[in-house]
């Protein structure tokens, strides 16, 4: 097994680089996908008959090049408003949403949005029946506040 995998280092290489292109799907700030690079080229090297220390070596040139040439462009271009994109609960205000269950008169209530329920408020002093549309003007904590729409 040890034989076979020293002949044929670039199938490591290139699970290397998949499994790095794996764990970038879950981290999404393009730091792995450089590791990815370097296991490809790395592979190459291999390919190209040079030894085990000049593939490192080519996997750590290319790392440190992605890392700074690569990342930066992509980030760039792949992030352009990350300033203004609005995430997790967050990005609920100015959503529309229907009521699920009556929000009281200075109580609680539920709205669903997007097959989720959140605790809500109304704005206003009235009561708002079920099945009424309204719209995310506030967020604290996990409660929501509402209007209707």
């Amino acid at each position: 097994m040890i034989d076979y995998l020293s002949q044929h280092l670039w199938q490591l290489w290139a699970v290397v680089a998949v499994v790095c292109l794996i764990l970038e799907l879950t981290a999404g700030d393009f730091f792995i996908l450089c590791f990815s690079i370097g296991a490809l080229f790395a592979g190459i090297a291999d390919v190209l008959g040079l030894s085990l220390y000049w593939q490192i070596g080519a996997f750590a040139l290319f790392t440190l090049i992605s890392l700074y040439f690569v990342r930066p462009v992509a980030l760039r271009y792949l992030h352009r408003n990350d300033e203004q994109r609005l995430s997790n609960a967050d990005a609920l205000i100015g959503r529309r949403g229907r009521v699920v269950e009556k929000i009281e008169a200075g109580g609680y209530g539920r709205v669903a949005i997007d097959g989720d329920v959140w605790k809500a408020v109304c704005e206003t002093s009235d009561p708002v029946e079920v099945g009424t549309f309204v719209r995310v003007v506030d967020r604290e904590s996990i409660t929501i506040t509402v209007k209707p729409a």
